[in-house]
């Protein structure tokens, strides 16, 4: 299932024909080329990526677009930042594609649980700008490049630069950047409404060095905040993005926001007390059955190679004196379905057909 009205191609190509009256005029041709072509590249693929997944993310057109128009920005702007670093071009490509992917995983889980705004974008920059330096820090630790090239890489802020621009001399190019993306947006989407910011939100920390004080504005007990936070460690841990989504399906929107944005913060593992989470984990894993429950895709995987080394008329043969939800189940699975039916009887009746195989 696709996404109605969203236009990704058109969108993001307008996006780069915006960026390319940006770039810094000192810039060579091959430099211009390069942020307008990194800024096309990755709003495309974004763009796809969701237009084509709105069965599983089940995003709006409206989202979709400012997601892609988030990578779009922050590629414009790291890129920027790459080539006035002086780091070797070969290494260019690599970073952008950390960055890029930061962007669209904290995206994508951060408005499906509805964040503010305001919250999701400072979650964003955190961690752009982290991974910036981390992949900077990596270079230097490879020898592909020296400690004086690491620093001044590091201290590279195109968006910094034009946000202070816009302080001292009311430039206005990155208010116009968003006010035409914004446009191209309405263009293709007549009806959209324009994203409110949430005045009553609760900010997130640009350091989120985080004591164990809540500090996401909400109310909480400690031992409920510790709780959500030793969710956040298990759910890091977590690589299957479906998983983790259906364990915090299982929370309300709140809580559901508190347990990303610790997720997503750093060295929480120092701030609290080993003993304390493992108990918690022990209550946890009570409450949460589905934390531990088997990823549903993987059981449909399962039982289609069965049946694609057996054949489906073995298979037919094989269970007709199973009960109806099984066969069912079985026969949905091979369509790429996943019948209703609790995950660990699923999981045993994958592992039934893998031993009859």
């Amino acid at each position: 299932m696709t996404i109605k009205d969203f236009d990704y191609k058109g969108f993001a190509e307008n996006l780069a024909s915006q960026a390319a009256e940006l770039v810094p005029a000192e810039f060579n041709e091959n430099d211009k080329n390069y942020v307008t072509n990194t800024l096309l590249n990755f709003s495309m693929l974004a763009g796809e990526a969701l237009y084509q997944d709105q069965k599983n993310l089940g995003f709006t057109a409206d989202q979709a677009s400012m997601i892609t128009q988030i990578i779009a920005e922050w590629a414009f702007h790291k890129s920027v930042d790459l080539i006035k670093s002086g780091i070797p071009q070969q290494f260019w490509d690599p970073i952008m594609q950390k960055i890029a992917f930061t962007i669209f995983e904290i995206a994508k889980q951060t408005f499906k649980q509805g964040l503010p705004q305001d919250q999701i974008l400072q979650l964003i920059e955190h961690h752009v700008k982290k991974t910036y330096l981390d992949s900077i820090a990596e270079l230097k630790e490879k020898g592909a490049i020296d400690e004086g090239l690491m620093e001044k890489a590091a201290s590279q802020s195109n968006i910094d630069a034009v946000m202070q621009q816009m302080e001292n001399s009311g430039e206005i190019q990155a208010e116009q950047m968003q006010a035409q993306a914004q446009a191209a947006m309405q263009q293709q989407n007549p009806n959209m409404q324009a994203p409110v910011p949430q005045q009553n939100a609760a900010p997130v920390p640009q350091q989120e060095q985080i004591n164990i004080v809540n500090k996401t504005g909400i109310k909480y007990e400690p031992p409920k905040l510790l709780k959500l936070v030793t969710v956040a460690l298990l759910l890091k841990r977590i690589e299957d993005e479906d998983q983790v989504q259906e364990i915090l399906e299982c929370f309300d929107q709140t809580d559901a926001g508190t347990v990303i944005r610790y997720m997503y913060a750093d060295d929480v593992e120092r701030e609290i007390n080993p003993n304390a989470t493992m108990k918690l984990l022990e209550e946890i894993a009570k409450d949460l059955p589905e934390a531990t429950e088997v990823n549903k895709k993987k059981v449909i995987e399962t039982i289609k190679e069965v049946v694609t080394t057996v054949g489906k008329n073995t298979m037919e043969r094989k269970l007709q004196l199973e009960r109806h939800k099984v066969r069912q189940f079985v026969f949905n699975a091979i369509e790429g379905e996943y019948y209703k039916m609790p995950p660990k009887i699923a999981n045993i009746i994958a592992q039934y057909l893998e031993s009859i195989v």
